[in-house]
């Protein structure tokens, strides 16, 4: 009888790990599946002719392909007089996306600059005030912004809408750019100031050229927020000056008669379209600039 051989324990160990991988992954593919069928759905019904959206499966391929809906979704087909569309609105966003985020990140670097290099008496008490801006909900918020908006003159402007995602906006990029900097050594902004340089020289050509990888996290995590923001958006606009989101809703909402599902389901990859943009080009670098800069403070 031949004797019975025994596996060595970096053996177990290997067959163990390999059962771990193929449960995580399959894990995570379950995952993705359930995640991506109502994209893979809006697509699907966004190339097809509306007939065959109430005539067939939603997960079938179209058996006509058509741009049709898209160019609906857009503004740039119309129909006799009828020419509304998302692009107006679209590019109502993107203008408030890119001021909004432009200046909250700029002045949350300055906030942190000064709250960890320029230390005075007091600054905790007021980074504790403005982390606990972080928890504030939006709905607290609405009439007094109103109130003020009314008062200056930019209620029911993107102007306006900007300026709102600014101030909501500071908490969390003050948070961020103070967490990072706290770990930025003292000893450059201290030759820096021996050689002669003010605040602003320090700002600008020390510590802003090395904050790469938190500037990037800034970046998006504001993009996505204020570029999906519908509660500020519906509340400080009206019209021709509301954002995607806004007209989105109007577009489901307001539709009369037949329910053109494919105009809708494209109006709503237009909307989504940047974010994904956004996180498919720099959401490899998200992580990383959470990391930096944890490991002190």
């Amino acid at each position: 009888m031949a004797a019975k051989t025994w596996d060595s324990p970096q053996m177990v160990v290997g067959k163990h790990n390999n059962v771990s991988r193929i449960v995580i992954y399959s894990m995570l593919v379950i995952v993705a599946i359930v995640y991506l069928v109502p994209l893979v759905v809006m697509l699907l019904t966004s190339f097809k002719p509306l007939p065959e959206v109430y005539a067939g499966n939603i997960l079938a391929l179209p058996h006509e392909w058509t741009l049709a809906a898209w160019e609906k979704a857009w503004g740039s087909a119309c129909v006799g007089l009828d020419c509304s569309g998302v692009k107006g609105f679209f590019w109502n966003s993107f203008r408030m996306v890119f001021s909004a985020v432009f200046l909250s990140t700029l002045i949350g670097a300055l906030n942190g600059y000064v709250l960890t290099k320029w230390r005075f008496k007091g600054d905790n008490v007021l980074f504790a005030l403005v982390l606990f801006g972080c928890f504030i909900p939006f709905q607290i918020v609405l009439i007094p912004m109103a109130t003020f908006l009314g008062k200056i003159g930019l209620a029911q402007s993107i102007t306006g809408l900007v300026f709102v995602h600014v101030v909501y906006g500071l908490c969390f990029t003050t948070l961020y750019f103070r967490n990072y900097y706290i770990a930025f050594p003292d000893e450059l902004v201290k030759a820096a100031m021996i050689d002669g340089a003010r605040f602003f020289r320090i700002f600008f050509r020390i510590l802003l050229p090395n904050s790469v990888p938190i500037i990037t996290v800034t970046v998006i995590w504001q993009f996505t927020n204020i570029w999906n923001d519908f509660l500020f958006g519906a509340s400080f606009t009206t019209g021709a000056s509301a954002p995607i989101t806004v007209a989105l809703n109007n577009i489901v909402n307001t539709s009369t008669g037949v329910k053109e599902y494919n105009v809708q389901m494209a109006t709503a990859m237009i909307a989504a379209l940047p974010t994904l943009l956004v996180y498919v080009v720099g959401g490899r670098y998200f992580v990383r600039g959470l990391m930096a800069g944890s490991v002190k403070g």
